[in-house]
């Protein structure tokens, strides 16, 4: 048996907190940083289960550090040029004078709230530029925003993120160097020569494999695995030169890839994503189990002054000043003037200058460590649980898509989808074909012209808008490429597909649609032979059984079902999704059916 202090056991114990805490963001639509925050400061301080230091030692601070490469690296893969088509402008200004102003405030904010020597307050201060995507992207994802928004934050997350690191080295260098006696110019220009060749490096290895993989130098089984061990040799090559230009190689080697073909661009994406979501959740739990009483009783009631000049003058400030003279309108402005969370590079980059300056005896030293857990903590629950309220109070918020998207325009998909608009839900048609696309303009249908493919991955489409997505051509091979290619996107309980033969019961590659899995060209036949849509409210009285046994007598097939809440669920062959009072049908049924609601309203009387 296993001694629960047994490293296999606390490294077992630290992914199921980490992943677990992840799942109950995901089910309450609580941030996930927040959840994970709290746990790893129960499973550590408070519970004693999990005591980074001692468990890992040595091992600690690489583990950390490689976890955040490659969470940088992920996050450069993000980066697509073409989303600075709107907000190029003002991700330059973010990072050009964003950095230099938030910096000077953050110093002036460390020196005069938390009363730091002004060296470690100028330290400090560059740290503090940045926000991170460990907690960006996780926010964003639980958004549903302007995309220009999305793409100030998200770009501004990633840049800083190796940029403040490099300013806490220039100035670390400064202060072990003597201080006003160092060489000023020396240190900056070691900094700016060592930051071009981590950018010379992260190029060459991002252009080498975007080279090599289309060209099929590397097969496909090893592709991850070498584009992994890439990232980890190239971060610590240039960690080698000079301390945290690591970060900047493999963000750079991110964007480089993001914007190359590789043609295994999906796998790798969905592969690097799969492996960020578990480093993250793994270091954060280590990072709030770090957190011991010692570092809280070091905590000093002036680092709430600091907290409160960081939240409310330093940061607005900041972004007021770097976007004064862009087109960003003034409440996009005040939303990235709130949002600035802390995370992962902050906590660690903080914690490990902390730690050489107390060795090289620098007086204050170790008021670093519990003044960055408390920014991490205050900023990740401030903007956490106010990003969505303060989104929807400045008209940013988009509401909770619930629309639906139909691939192929025909006549069935046609009439489906005028009756979907006049449920007051949102629907948009889909073809690559000018052509079909006629009839559903003339039904003063919104429509998209292209293939949804390449659109969506060239963020044409935000899939965020829609609750579902039916794809309805008469290629069955075609349909179930949509499904597999954007299940992962969207979620699988979410694509469906028609098919084109009398195949019901193949369902693989996407939920075949309907309860009875109706094939496409029958669909068209009843539909030519005078069948409509309906809608059907299942109550106490008409339950649903009732409606089950009305619809075998009729021959109707049912669609989808629409819960008080408005989440709308596909039926679909083989699934039937759960149904309760409340609830509303959506079917499809003959001419000469008795009309399931008209059934429902005669049921309601005669009880």
């Amino acid at each position: 048996m296993f001694a629960i202090d047994s490293l296999l056991v606390k490294i077992a114990l630290i992914g199921v907190i980490g992943i677990g805490a992840q799942w109950a963001a995901w089910r309450t639509g609580k941030p996930a940083i927040a959840l994970m925050l709290v746990a790893g400061i129960l499973a550590g301080p408070v519970l004693g289960l999990i005591d980074p230091e001692r468990d890992f030692g040595a091992l600690r601070e690489p583990i950390i550090k490689l976890a955040v490469a490659v969470i940088l690296f992920e996050g450069g893969l993000s980066l697509k040029f073409r989303e600075l088509r709107h907000a190029g402008i003002a991700v330059f200004m973010l990072v050009v004078v964003g950095v230099p102003v938030g910096w000077a405030l953050g110093t002036a904010a460390a020196y005069y709230g938390a009363g730091l020597p002004f060296e470690l307050a100028a330290l400090f201060g560059g740290i503090m530029v940045v926000t991170g995507p460990t907690v960006i992207i996780p926010m964003l994802r639980s958004l549903n925003i302007t995309p220009r928004v999305k793409h100030m934050l998200k770009w501004e997350a990633i840049v800083n993120d190796p940029i403040g690191a490099l300013l806490a080295v220039g100035i670390f260098a400064y202060i072990t160097h003597g201080g006003a006696e160092a060489n000023t110019i020396g240190i900056a220009t070691d900094v700016v020569a060592a930051s071009l060749l981590a950018v010379i490096i992260g190029s060459a290895a991002g252009f080498a494999l975007t080279f090599a993989f289309p060209r099929g130098w590397v097969p496909e089984y090893l592709k991850a695995p070498v584009l992994l061990t890439t990232v980890i040799a190239v971060f610590v090559l240039s960690d080698l030169i000079m301390h945290e230009t690591g970060l900047i190689t493999v963000t750079v080697m991110g964007v480089v890839m993001a914007n190359r073909e590789t043609y295994s661009s999906h796998m790798l994406m969905r592969f690097k994503e799969d492996l960020t979501v578990l480093l993250v959740s793994g270091v954060f739990i280590i990072l709030s189990a770090t957190l011991d009483w010692s570092v809280v009783q070091n905590f000093q009631f002036r680092f709430l002054l600091f907290l409160i000049l960081l939240l409310f003058v330093v940061r607005p400030l900041t972004i007021m000043t770097a976007l004064l003279f862009t087109r960003i309108p003034f409440k996009e402005r005040l939303f990235v003037a709130w949002i600035a969370p802390r995370g992962i590079v902050a906590a660690a980059v903080t914690g490990l200058f902390a730690l050489r300056l107390s060795d090289y005896g620098v007086p204050g030293a170790e008021a670093l460590v519990p003044l960055s857990f408390a920014v991490v903590i205050a900023t990740i629950f401030a903007h956490g649980f106010t990003a969505a309220p303060f989104a929807r109070w400045l008209g940013l918020d988009r509401g909770k898509g619930d629309g639906v998207l139909l691939v192929g325009a025909n006549s069935w998909t046609i009439a489906f989808a005028e009756f979907i608009k006049g449920q007051d839900r949102k629907v948009l048609v889909a073809d690559p074909s000018q052509l079909a696309l006629r009839r559903a303009r003339r039904a003063d249908l919104p429509v998209y012209h292209g293939d949804i493919l390449d659109e969506v991955r060239e963020d044409h489409l935000d899939l965020g808008e829609y609750q579902q997505l039916i794809a309805a051509t008469d290629n069955d091979a075609y349909n179930a490429l949509i499904c597999s290619e954007l299940a992962a996107e969207i979620g699988h309980d979410r694509v469906s597909r028609t098919v084109g033969e009398s195949r019901a019961g193949h369902v693989r590659r996407g939920r075949v649609f309907t309860l009875a899995g109706t094939p496409i060209e029958e669909q068209l036949d009843r539909l030519q032979a005078g069948w409509t849509f309906s809608r059907t409210r299942i109550t106490e009285v008409f339950t649903y059984a009732d409606y089950a046994q009305r619809m075998k007598a009729s021959g109707g097939d049912s669609l989808a079902v629409v819960k008080p809440s408005g989440d709308l669920m596909i039926f679909s062959a083989g699934h039937r999704p759960g149904v309760e009072a409340g609830d509303t049908i959506w079917t499809f049924v003959p001419p000469d059916a008795p009309k399931p609601r008209k059934a429902a309203a005669e049921a309601v009387a005669a009880g």
